[in-house]
């Protein structure tokens, strides 16, 4: 058992990081970490003598004052270096630079001297250091007008508001799990290297600009899932999802076609293909109490009463979405959201589901949580 502390555990890599070190517990424990032990020496100490790992992720990306940037960070770098040396620790640190060290800017220059001081550290007390050098990451759930020029737009789009390109410069991305991947992979590398994490993609701020619009208008108003070219435009789309509001969003009323045969609905148009599905379920029963990190999933009421319950990952609200075949109605399931489905009716419980991609035994993306 591996054991990993993440400094800034809730900023946007640290989340995720965390969320993939807890799938697989049988490899790492996760050793916990709060910001105020940077000013508490004794927990400092306590957490870096707990760890075999420590990927210090912690730092001040944007503020008015840039002095105030270069000295938190520094600042920071320091304090865990001075808890190793304390604690004569010849464990391994990870730490996340940026591809700003290259632009002699407040950011970047901060990054790279603390880049420098761990890899000092690392020569003098033979622990092991990684510098990542990480182009721009982008992701469900990342900060608006902090992380990612994604992160803003997604935002702005969701909330009706109309993005504007300031320069449309060409960005090289990484996806966030991908990034989370090539970390962990670092895990069983003993050396003092400074490492370039390799982009994954290349696109102009107009071309996902425009990619999330299109977003907007099939999935929004048309209701449909988008054909995706790439793994890039499912992941950017997976990010998109992550904005929504689920209190206003859901349930989304189907347009019910009613004459003296029946009923028609249309579940969903395929644009991106996947796989459809029937189930019932018996009156009391529930089903599910498990969570994807990839795939897209809508699930579809026709007949009798349900409850759906969601839960996004290391959170505690619960979204309850009551679904009616009396009313059809539909819920898409995000990411990183644990969900069931409980039949609350007198009847057997119909239901259709879709997901974007076929079941694999091999990958399946299920992790089973109870919500």
């Amino acid at each position: 058992m591996i054991k990993v502390g993440v400094t800034g555990s809730n900023g946007f890599i640290g989340w995720h990081l965390c969320r993939f070190l807890e799938l697989q517990s049988e490899k790492f424990e996760l050793i916990e970490f709060k910001r105020d032990w940077f000013n508490d020496n004794n927990h400092l100490d306590e957490f870096i003598s707990n760890c075999d790992i420590v990927v210090h992720l912690a730092g001040l990306n944007r503020h008015s004052d840039d002095n105030l940037i270069y000295d938190t960070n520094k600042s920071l770098t320091k304090k865990i270096i001075d808890s190793c040396v304390r604690n004569d620790y010849k464990g391994q640190i990870i730490f996340s630079s940026s591809i700003q060290e290259e632009r002699n800017n407040i950011f970047g220059n901060s990054k790279k001297s603390s880049r420098i001081l761990f890899s000092n550290w690392a020569n003098e007390s033979g622990g092991s250091f990684h510098g990542l050098i990480i182009p721009n990451v982008f992701g469900a759930f990342g900060v608006p007008y902090y992380n990612s020029v994604i992160a803003t737009f997604c935002h702005q789009i969701v909330k009706n508001e109309s993005p504007i390109i300031e320069l449309d410069a060409t960005l090289n991305l990484i996806y966030i799990n991908d990034l989370v991947q090539q970390i962990i992979e670092l895990f069983n590398t003993e050396t003092n290297d400074k490492v370039t994490i390799i982009h994954t993609d290349t696109y102009k701020v107009s071309e996902i600009l425009n990619l999330l619009i299109s977003y907007k208008k099939i999935y929004f108003e048309n209701g449909q899932i988008p054909f995706f070219n790439n793994q890039f435009e499912i992941n950017l789309f997976n990010t998109f999802r992550s904005y929504f509001d689920l209190n206003k969003l859901y349930p989304i009323k189907y347009k019910n076609n009613v004459d003296e045969r029946g009923n028609f609905v249309e579940i969903i148009k395929l644009e991106s293909g996947g796989q459809v599905s029937f189930s019932s379920t018996k009156i009391g029963a529930t089903r599910g109490n498990h969570f994807h990190t990839r795939k897209i999933e809508r699930f579809s009421v026709i007949k009798g009463k349900a409850l759906i319950q969601l839960r996004k990952k290391g959170t505690s609200e619960i979204f309850n979405i009551f679904l009616s075949g009396e009313d059809p109605s539909y819920v898409d399931i995000p990411i990183w959201y644990i969900h069931n489905i409980k039949n609350i009716g007198d009847q057997e419980l119909y239901t259709i589901f879709w997901i974007n991609e076929f079941y694999n035994t091999n990958d399946p993306d299920t992790y089973f949580e109870h919500v």
